[in-house]
């Protein structure tokens, strides 16, 4: 029976049976703006964020977390790093201190490769010995292949604070 089963053509049998799988995902950049029109430049909402937070756009780093973000939102990116420097200054000796603070500027929310939706505002505080890049401006064409949910930027903003 099983070497029957090995000879059989599973491209006919699965579509007999109602079953389709496409042999490659291919995704694909929609872009809506006129050619040869500039790129704004992004401006994240609310006041300015401090130099020592070395904000970058479209970018989440790794770490283990110090403060939650999922019940931890904060009105702005600016405000999610002065989150971060604060609990650094007040953890008590042996405690992590946040060197990282990762925020989501999306209403829509923030796309992250788990099981939790993560909202608008969350302010997710981390600590790292040596910081690592978990996704920078774009995800990888084979990470969205992968992973179909994926969009194309990485909407988070996050920073490395400087002590």
């Amino acid at each position: 029976m099983l070497i029957k089963a090995l000879d059989s053509d599973w491209a006919v049998l699965s579509e007999n049976i109602g079953l389709w799988m496409p042999t490659e995902i291919i995704n694909q950049e929609h872009d809506d703006k006129p050619e040869g029109e500039e790129d704004d430049e992004e401006i994240l909402p609310g006041r300015p964020v401090p130099p020592e937070c070395h904000a970058e756009l479209h970018t989440d780093y790794d770490g283990a977390a110090v403060r939650w973000g999922l019940t931890h939102h904060k009105e702005s990116a600016a405000d999610c790093c002065q989150a971060c420097l604060d609990q650094a200054k007040r953890a008590k000796p042996g405690e992590m201190k946040c060197n990282i603070w990762v925020y989501c500027p999306s209403e829509t929310g923030c796309y992250s490769p788990d099981i939790y939706q993560h909202k608008n505002q969350e302010c997710w505080l981390k600590y790292a010995e040596k910081p690592k890049l978990n996704f920078k401006d774009r995800y990888s064409e084979s990470y969205r292949n992968s992973h179909p949910n994926a969009p194309l930027i990485v909407p988070w903003v996050s920073g490395v604070v400087s002590t």
